[in-house]
């Protein structure tokens, strides 16, 4: 049961904390404790999480895009994928890559700036011993800078692949990537100042029977006019978009080269089988349910989409279109809604 003070105790107490002989562990105050975010000023943040998670998905579409193309390049099995988008500082990239390597320095037009594409050594000479008829594998020195001929190989195959990139861009800018030139040493490779942030997308890539890595370094200087485009809500909704109208244009045009039977329908009429077998040349069929000057219907398929006029051109019969019919859609068989002039043989 807590116990009362009396007046001659709450005098005391007040006259011992005011003298300083009340120790200050007696009166000190519970609070709960705050949160305390660390926040390096070295490293400053630049994108959020979500931005980060964008710039992986497209990525991810990159990695798959690189996949084929270097499989058919390369006529080997490649494996590509997305290992990692990281957020650190240009001089810790360029000291977590091993020297020599192969830095290719690429233009990120429109926008500003450079970024890099570095591929690690084994994958390299990997890919080299392939194209020139080898069987992929890097037995000799990896250690060591590429030849002139074996930099214009790699040349084209950083070419295939930036344009694996731009594919991949696409959702958020019509980026066109342009290879300048190959560097083996990083501390050449100076695009920005060694403090200034950068995002690094980590590809584990495998060429047949060799693992490494491929690493795709943007500076935060060249991707902050799209940074507010890096967004999941803006990325979907542009695949959504750009895939809708894309698909549309493909599948019409897939359906235009389509052959597709016309036939003018004259009339229908029921006759017993016997009939139908023993008609011959010359034999006249009466139709009852439609008179001369009436126009026929012409059926694209199985279905009926015009009326037309029957006649001749030249020593060949032909029908002319002379209107839609009511029932048709507006957009079904665009190429024939052309009216009174449409004739068909």
């Amino acid at each position: 049961m807590n116990e009362v003070l009396s007046q001659d105790e709450i005098d005391q107490l007040l006259s011992a904390i005011s003298s300083g002989d009340a120790e200050n562990d007696d009166f000190k105050l519970v609070n709960s404790p705050k949160k305390i975010k660390i926040y390096d000023f070295k490293r400053p943040s630049k994108f959020s999480k979500e931005q980060l998670r964008t710039v992986s998905n497209m990525h991810e579409t990159f990695a798959r895009l690189t996949t084929t193309s270097l499989s058919a390049q390369l006529r080997s099995l490649v494996h590509v994928h997305v290992a990692s988008v990281d957020e650190l500082t240009y001089e810790e990239f360029i000291r977590s890559i091993p020297t020599p390597t192969t830095l290719a320095i690429i233009n990120m037009d429109p926008l500003k700036g450079n970024a890099v594409l570095e591929i690690d050594p084994a994958i390299t000479f990997c890919m080299i011993d392939r194209l020139f008829g080898g069987r992929g594998t890097t037995t000799g020195n990896k250690n060591r800078e590429l030849t002139d001929i074996e930099q214009e190989v790699m040349e084209g195959v950083i070419v295939r692949i930036l344009a694996n990139m731009r594919e991949a861009w696409t959702q958020v800018i019509d980026l066109r990537p342009r290879f300048q030139q190959i560097e083996t040493n990083p501390q050449f490779a100076s695009i920005v100042p060694p403090n200034e942030m950068v995002v690094l997308i980590t590809l584990d890539t495998k060429v047949g029977d060799e693992e490494g890595m491929m690493n795709i370094c943007i500076p935060y200087l060249t991707i902050e006019p799209i940074v507010s485009k890096l967004s999941s809500q803006f990325w979907f909704s542009s695949v959504r978009r750009n895939s809708t109208t894309q698909y549309a244009s493909t599948i019409k045009g897939q359906i235009a080269s389509v052959d597709m039977d016309v036939v003018a329908e004259v009339d229908t009429i029921n006759l017993p089988i016997r009939d139908v077998l023993s008609l011959r040349v010359g034999d006249v069929v009466r139709l009852s349910n439609i008179k001369v000057g009436e126009p026929l219907s012409l059926n694209i398929g199985n279905r009926k989409k015009f009326y037309c006029q029957p006649g001749v051109v030249g020593k060949k019969m032909a029908v002319q279109i002379t209107g839609k019919m009511e029932d048709s859609d507006s957009d079904d068989f665009e190429e024939l809604s052309v009216e009174g002039d449409e004739t068909y043989e």
